[in-house]
């Protein structure tokens, strides 16, 4: 894969260049050229963020920070299984459990949602961050309405987090995920009030919290540069 002549491999963090210390010089310059490039694509760009990870894996498979990247990349174009083995084994390299819930979550893109519910009781999940136990607890939730538990669901999501009028990186997901939660077991007026909540955490324009709301107040957009909407006017 071609890498852009601005990209220099300097651009990483500094931990993920200590760990590519072990490597010959010139091969960790390229390792951590690949790295940048799945960095800089996996939002805009999955398919080739993958490609980059493909790369970087083939240099340097033993390196934790590679297969980290390597297992975001999967995960990010639906691979879950691919995505889960590169997890396990950053993890192993590593010792860290930061990416539990995202392993949990590749346990429920392969159609294992009860073994989610399982990894969310193990003792990994008290070594995570608060963001990370939030983290954690938005996948079990999932897992429970994978099962056609949405009752389960609901109370799955109920914690002090939820109920913080705080504002954090993860809060409108939070409140979104129970809203939505909500709105499956029939609670449609809590649901708008918590799709609302949502909204107002909603910075960075993460979720669809707007639109929900309007479609439960039955406002419908109409796209003025749509000629096939135009004509129903």
């Amino acid at each position: 894969m071609p890498i852009p002549d601005d990209v220099t491999g300097q651009e990483i963090d500094r931990s993920v260049r200590q760990e590519l210390m072990s490597l010959p010089k010139t091969l960790a310059e390229d390792v951590a050229k690949n790295l940048v490039m799945v960095a800089k694509l996996l939002d805009e760009d999955p398919e080739r963020a993958y490609a980059y990870s493909r790369t970087a894996l083939r240099l340097a498979s033993r390196v934790g920070a590679v297969r980290e990247a390597a297992g975001f990349a999967a995960y990010g174009v639906a691979k879950y299984g691919e995505a889960l083995n590169d997890f396990r084994a950053a993890k192993r390299m590593t010792g860290s459990t930061h990416l539990w819930p995202i392993m949990a979550d590749c346990e429920r893109g392969i159609g294992r949602p009860e073994r989610a519910l399982a990894m969310a009781g193990e003792p990994e999940v008290k070594q995570l961050d608060r963001a990370g136990q939030v983290e954690m607890r938005l996948v079990a939730a999932g897992a429970r309405r994978d099962l056609g538990q949405p009752e389960a669901a609901v109370v799955t999501l109920q914690s002090s987090e939820l109920g913080s009028t705080a504002v954090h990186p993860w809060t409108a997901r939070l409140r979104y995920a129970y809203a939505d939660a909500l709105l499956a077991v029939g609670r449609e007026s809590e649901a708008r009030d918590w799709f609302a909540k949502a909204l107002e955490a909603d910075q960075g324009g993460t979720t669809n919290a707007s639109d929900r709301l309007a479609e439960l107040d039955g406002i419908e957009f109409v796209d003025a540069l749509d000629p096939d909407q135009a004509d129903e006017d």
